[in-house]
């Protein structure tokens, strides 16, 4: 049977949620694992300030209730029924808001960060950063100064050398003689690479494509990593590889740096392999890739934003899958609807959503065939 607690609680506005968060003797925090999610988790926590929390990244389908008493529970970019609070839209824009209406400083950084992980920048965030005099600068969002690393495990999209770093560095010595670190590298250098990866990640791509890519173009610089779009794919990565890890980098804790780095890499190859080895399939307005074991969430988000050619991506397993919607339906009902046919359960929101079930993938995808 489908997951219960589809109906998320009401949305609430930013002054509502500091009002609340200010009355509080003890906060709450649950975060999906997504890194949108986590960094509103991380604007929110840090807005506390004396006020004891509890702040927690839960996959899906893991339980997200706790025993401990708390005076507020926000649910973030998920639905729990026991939340007092939801956010899903705009989830790290809010929790800015949230954040300043609570006297704090709120990390533009941080905030930049959980709205382009989220696909789309908002205005309101992005003009926060540039008043704090975050620069934009040319080039393509990497999260460390190896630009060659950067350039293999970003997930930010998918080119030639997407999860190979040799032929990554390779594409660098083709593009200049300089050296495969960034602080070596020229505007021209960064400029030239930056028309390089959009036109190789556009070509025989749909034509979403060259929006999705923008992201990781023209990178603004700040926060705890080389850029705010490398900041953004690790903490994308992270929420999903290491939800412990993931609440620390939210939280500012710089000890962590390096073993989020390792699990974005970790998250990246694995996405990028599936992606290239995946077998797909095209119906009526539908994309499906089959493979084993993956990080489905992100390869079905790759393949939606830079190789299917059909509104609606699924991506199946054995036992799990994720759908991606990009004509702005709601295929988180397609998913709870195919879940229930076959005895699964389902989770998402709008234009995305997982599924596990214990039947054959081909019966899956049947049930996910009739229910778009």
């Amino acid at each position: 049977m489908s997951a219960t607690g589809r109906e998320p609680t009401p949305a609430t506005s930013p002054g509502d949620l500091a009002g609340s968060l200010s009355e509080a003797t003890f906060v709450r925090l649950v975060s999906d694992a997504t890194g949108e999610a986590l960094a509103a988790t991380g604007l929110l926590a840090r807005a506390l300030d004396d006020t004891p929390f509890q702040a927690s990244v839960v996959r899906p389908f893991e339980d997200p209730d706790r025993t401990t008493e708390t005076d507020i529970t926000v649910a973030i970019g998920r639905t729990q029924p026991t939340a007092d609070v939801t956010l899903t839209d705009r989830a790290a824009a809010t929790a800015f808001e949230t954040a300043r209406e609570l006297g704090g400083t709120a990390d533009p950084a941080l905030a930049l960060a959980g709205t382009i992980a989220a696909g789309e920048v908002d205005g309101t965030v992005a003009e926060a950063a540039e008043q704090a005099g975050l620069d934009r600068r040319p080039g393509v969002a990497v999260p460390g100064t190896d630009l060659a690393d950067g350039l293999a495990h970003s997930t930010l999209f998918v080119a030639p050398f997407s999860g190979d770093a040799d032929a990554a560095r390779a594409t660098l010595a083709d593009l200049s003689a300089d050296a495969n670190q960034s602080a070596d590298r020229s505007a021209d250098d960064h400029r030239r690479l930056a028309s390089l990866v959009a036109l190789t990640v556009t070509a025989d791509a749909p034509p979403r494509a060259a929006d999705a890519v923008q992201r990781a173009l023209r990178p603004t610089m700040g926060g705890p990593f080389e850029t705010v779009g490398g900041y953004a794919d690790v903490l994308d990565a992270v929420s999903r590889e290491q939800p412990g890890t993931a609440v620390a980098l939210a939280l500012g804790h710089e000890a962590v740096r390096e073993d989020a780095l390792a699990a974005w890499r970790s998250h990246a190859a694995r996405a990028h392999e599936a992606v290239s080895e995946a077998t797909t399939g095209r119906y009526d307005g539908l994309f499906v890739a089959r493979g084993d074991a993956m990080p489905t969430g992100t390869v079905a988000r790759l393949f939606a934003d830079f190789h299917a050619p059909e509104p609606v991506t699924l991506v199946v397993t054995d036992t799990a899958a994720a759908a991606r919607a990009t004509d702005g339906r709601d295929v988180s009902e397609t998913m709870h609807a195919a879940a229930e046919t076959v005895g699964g359960d389902a989770v998402g929101t709008g234009d995305r959503a997982r599924a596990r079930f214990d039947v054959s993938t081909a019966d899956f995808i049947e049930a996910f065939r009739e229910a778009v």
